[in-house]
């Protein structure tokens, strides 16, 4: 199997809806050792998720802005497993004004949460658990392309573009540990996190037009997930500060922009708090 005895750390399960969960499904059916994490109220659904997943599967608290919460990590992983070998970075959110059309009023407040939680954590992730990767090891992290603008991503834009920087940089300094550092860019996918963005449906009808492959909001879970798997396998040994698209081949076409602004000045009513 490919992750036969793979100890994995993976984030953002929060529902089976979540982006995570199926990896983390896909992660255990290729032999992995998984523990997730979540936080505050949220932190219950993560450990109902945790139960359908597979019975006993442990949830160490994780809020990332909260800087104490890291060392405590590294300190829980080091008791419990003694090493990692994978690590899955699906953590995203931005409030409601940073997104849906509002770029040049977002107040630098929101900004700031947004970018703390969408890449910054990526770092402090990485740092938390580079010291039990003494085997080496990848980390990954999921992505929304963000080399063009986007009319309804707004600064959780500039935070995946952030992100994308991160990736590079982390692969830069974690390379010589042989610690591969990846981001894997999904087409749209209906999850928790898609709901709060405005216009997300007008943007996954338009996907598929595009994407040679063809592409489904609901139905791409599974590959994403299986590409996921690759990249946190020793499979790809030489693979580090790459975007790994997974989108049916959209980013490859040269196209008009979907109009998608009638619907982005929608409400949304969520937030998105996870991948």
């Amino acid at each position: 199997m490919l992750l036969q005895g793979k100890k994995l750390l993976i984030t953002g399960v929060l529902t089976p809806q979540s982006l995570a969960f199926g990896i983390a499904e896909h992660a255990l059916a290729q032999g992995a050792e998984i523990i997730l994490t979540g936080f505050g109220r949220a932190k219950s659904l993560t450990e109902r998720s945790a139960k359908r997943l597979k019975p006993g599967i442990e949830v160490l608290e994780l809020d990332v802005t909260n800087t104490a919460h890291f060392a405590a990590l590294t300190q829980s992983l080091q008791q419990r497993w003694g090493r990692v070998d994978g690590v899955l970075h699906g953590i995203a959110y931005a409030p409601d004004d940073a997104l849906g059309g509002n770029f040049l009023n977002t107040p630098w407040e929101s900004v700031q949460t947004a970018f703390r939680i969408s890449a910054y954590s990526l770092k402090e992730l990485a740092v938390a658990c580079a010291p039990l990767m003494t085997a080496g090891g990848s980390i990954v992290t999921l992505d929304f392309d963000n080399r063009v603008a986007w009319p309804i991503y707004d600064w959780m834009g500039v935070c995946k573009a952030a992100l994308e920087a991160t990736v590079r940089y982390l692969a830069r300094d974690l390379g010589p540990k042989g610690i591969r550092v990846n981001a894997l860019a999904a087409g749209p996918l209906s999850t928790m996190a898609a709901k709060g963005i405005p216009g997300f449906k007008a943007l996954e009808q338009g996907w598929g037009r595009q994407a040679p492959l063809g592409w489904s909001s609901k139905d791409s879970h599974d590959m994403v997930s299986r590409t996921a798997c690759a990249l946190l396998s020793d499979w790809l040994p030489s693979t580090t500060g790459e975007m790994i698209h997974v989108d049916g081949g959209y980013h490859a076409i040269g196209a008009p922009p979907v109009d998608l602004q009638a619907e982005a000045a929608e409400p949304s009513g969520a937030k998105p708090v996870a991948e």
